[in-house]
């Protein structure tokens, strides 16, 4: 089962991601190493803030794609459970 994540930065930038492993990329993340997204490098700390099963690999990265075409106010919206995932525009 593949998962669509939500990190917030100490920038209070938002950053989204898919894994079939929620934990395992955090760490990565915070670990800062090579596996760490490039976006996410000096931005500590993290704080993962949403978490949502996605379905496939293929449906995850459809759905990352349209979350991280959002706005960040929309995208605030769904990390305070205002906006559903389901509402998010497939355009």
């Amino acid at each position: 089962m593949w998962h669509l994540y939500i990190i917030r930065c100490s920038d209070a930038s938002l950053y989204t991601g898919i894994t079939t492993d929620i934990e395992r990329r955090l760490n990565e993340h915070v670990g800062q190493g090579k596996l760490c997204a490039k976006y996410l490098r000096g931005k500590d700390p993290l704080e993962l803030v949403f978490t949502a099963e996605a379905g496939t690999r293929s449906e995850a990265s459809q759905l990352e794609a349209r979350v991280k075409r959002l706005a960040k106010a929309d995208k605030e919206r769904i990390v305070s459970g205002q906006k559903n995932l389901a509402d998010v525009d497939v355009r």
